[in-house]
């Protein structure tokens, strides 16, 4: 399949703001019948679906689970055992003292089968997000997809494909797709947590998980991969890419709690990508 691929660029989508630039910019530049790829996370940022942890007082769990479990037992023994990636390595090993709020707000909002997830908890994003605040998945992303494509057919008479995104990994044991994540795409499993984080050693990588999507016309593993050439082109035409909070830290040069809007605004920001098939 030939396909042409278009980032979407924006300025950083405030905490409310909704889908007017989104849109704009879609508008602007799609066809009819193109696929609009998006990532969750301007998505829940634009619904102003944020939580601001330093509200949640770690307890004890919380300290064990940050401390010992993640940066200790994964840092330094199970992740180097099962292979990861050596910034994940990195990363475990200097988990921040706010980490514990973070396992905090984890174990109260999702239980303890998230909070035992070293990384990537319930795909809850701390970077690209303000001060405190962490960015929770969209609360229905069906009706987001949905929203945002009526509205370009409504704005501009143009008939788009709507497919939200995770980078949160899709894997495959045998027959089935399986993520971690809470919610997703109704063809694959989810609310997985650490029995999925643990699974997915044995198991085949196959690309971002994709949480809704407003067409029917296309298989789960075609939208999978449509998903992954989005990535690529968001990586590709990102000046700044921060796949991580601690992507985010080295770029503004301060601590986590200390980032801005006004500094996630003087960057060029890339939520989704346009991919039209030929």
């Amino acid at each position: 399949m030939k396909y042409e691929t278009i980032p979407i660029k924006t300025e950083y989508i405030k905490p409310g703001d909704g889908y007017d630039e989104l849109i704009f910019k879609i508008s602007q530049l799609a066809q009819d019948d193109d696929y609009i790829i998006i990532s969750e996370t301007p998505i829940s940022t634009a619904e102003n679906n944020l939580v601001n942890e330093s509200e949640y007082t770690p307890g004890i769990l919380a300290y064990l689970l940050c401390d010992l479990w993640s940066k200790y037992l994964w840092g330094y023994i199970l992740a180097p055992l099962f292979g990861y990636k050596k910034r994940t390595i990195k990363n475990l090993r200097q988990i921040p003292k706010q980490a514990r709020n973070h396992k905090q707000f984890i174990l109260k909002e999702y239980g303890l089968k998230h909070a035992l997830q070293p990384t990537a908890e319930a795909g809850v994003d701390l970077s690209n997000v303000p001060g405190k605040y962490v960015s929770l998945l969209p609360v229905n992303p069906q009706k987001s997809a949905q929203k945002i494509k009526d509205e370009i057919k409504k704005r501009s008479n143009i008939n788009v494909n709507v497919i939200i995104i995770d980078t949160d990994p899709v894997y495959k044991f045998r027959n089935t797709l399986f993520t971690t994540l809470p919610i997703s795409h109704s063809d694959i499993k989810n609310n997985t947590g650490i029995f999925g984080y643990l699974m997915r050693i044995i198991s085949e990588y196959i690309g971002p998980s994709i949480l809704a999507s407003t067409t029917k016309d296309i298989s789960i593993e075609n939208l999978i991969k449509l998903g992954s050439i989005a990535e690529e082109v968001e990586v590709k035409y990102s000046d700044n890419f921060f796949e991580t909070i601690y992507n985010m830290k080295d770029e503004f040069k301060c601590d986590f709690d200390n980032v801005t809007v006004e500094m996630l605004d003087t960057i060029n920001h890339i939520p989704g990508v346009i991919i039209r098939c030929k």
